[in-house]
């Protein structure tokens, strides 16, 4: 079993937990309380031996994918929450991606204005990124995540044995967040070096899947440290939005079809590379090296047509938009990136695909 402890600004700590097969100690590790469980239709079927374990009542299944991530989905949970009397005292546990640990934490933090959460990531993305940190929210029409909360789980319970079942599309979309965290590790300010972009520029394709525990024990490591020096993104928690701001126009954009989000955060990393190369702050060779590693893993395969004014005037209702300016991240340095909000709006347009 791997630990990892992430420190939060009230003197509180959670426990993330990376182990094989932990899945299947649930009730071991899990204290005499009421739980109720979320997750979606995929993931129910795929794995009843789980929902099992929990009181059928206290189980609430929701519709899968990312364009279910709104209000209405949020208001069916908080009625079933109700209906089942949940209390203050019990626990919500999210088992799944991205889109159930960002509605489930979002509600365990609103009802009865905040309970105990639980997350059981099950994709690749989640157990690197989104079920780290406490970011909860929802998908509005003006773009993704713009209603949230920051709300920590106790404990996140991380299985790299659900891998076993996740499709291409999905691997892909878990990639880019790592390739985010490799191309910004010299900014997070972990003790460690893990220098994960020689690791994935070195090793083969087939051999990078079979290191996923190790790949998403120093994802993790990197996160937890960047959270528990700024938990609310007041200031160095912003580099974990590398290529993030591209990327959610990009989905908003297309909808939350065609490509992942993962896939849509590669997109953004290349964008931000070639702004920041027709800047002066990176020079051709390490261009060349974060482009060359992001169609290494053939993330930004898909011919997608944009139009170009569309996504500037979506990125301006980013969450970073401060005095109606964008702020934008770019690589500065090898793994080193920082925060600019000076643009121009000609070159902005110029970096989009």
């Amino acid at each position: 079993m791997n630990k990892i402890i992430l420190k939060n600004q009230e003197n509180t700590a959670s426990e993330i937990i990376i182990e094989n097969n932990l899945s299947q100690k649930i009730q071991d590790i899990f204290e005499d309380k009421k739980y109720f469980l979320i997750t979606n239709t995929k993931l129910a079927k795929l794995y009843p031996e789980i929902l099992y374990k929990f009181n059928k009542k206290r189980i609430i299944v929701i519709k899968d994918g990312e364009k279910y991530k709104n209000f209405k989905t949020i208001n069916y949970i908080l009625n079933r929450l109700l209906e089942e009397k949940i209390e203050r005292k019990d626990c919500i546990v999210a088992l799944g991606g991205g889109v159930v640990g960002d509605l489930a934490g979002y509600c365990a933090s609103i009802i009865l204005r905040g309970i105990e959460l639980i997350q059981i990531p099950t994709t690749l993305l989640a157990m690197c990124d989104s079920s780290i940190g406490g970011k909860t929210g929802y998908n509005t029409s003006y773009g993704k995540n713009l209603v949230g909360t920051f709300y920590t789980a106790k404990k996140v319970i991380i299985d790299p044995m659900f891998l076993n079942t996740l499709d291409e599309q999905n691997y892909k979309c878990g990639l880019g967040e790592i390739l985010k965290y490799a191309f910004i590790e010299k900014s997070c300010k972990n003790k460690k070096f893990y220098n994960l972009v020689d690791f994935l520029t070195i090793n083969q394709t087939q051999d990078v899947k079979n290191e996923m525990p190790y790949i998403i024990n120093c994802c993790a490591s990197l996160k937890a440290n960047v959270v528990s020096l700024d938990k609310k993104e007041s200031n160095l928690r912003k580099i974990l939005n590398f290529g993030h701001t591209y990327a959610h126009a990009f989905e908003t954009y297309l909808n939350y079809k065609k490509i992942s989000h993962g896939q849509a955060v590669s997109y953004g990393i290349k964008c931000a590379a070639k702004l920041s190369f027709n800047l002066n702050k990176i020079n051709e060779n390490y261009y060349n090296k974060i482009i060359s590693l992001i169609d290494k893993f053939s993330l930004t395969d898909k011919k997608i047509k944009f139009k170009k004014e569309k996504i500037v005037e979506l990125m301006t209702h980013d969450k970073k938009v401060q005095n109606g300016k964008i702020n934008l991240l770019l690589p500065v340095a090898p793994l080193e990136v920082e925060l600019f909000d000076n643009i121009d709006l000609p070159l902005l347009e110029a970096s989009l695909p």
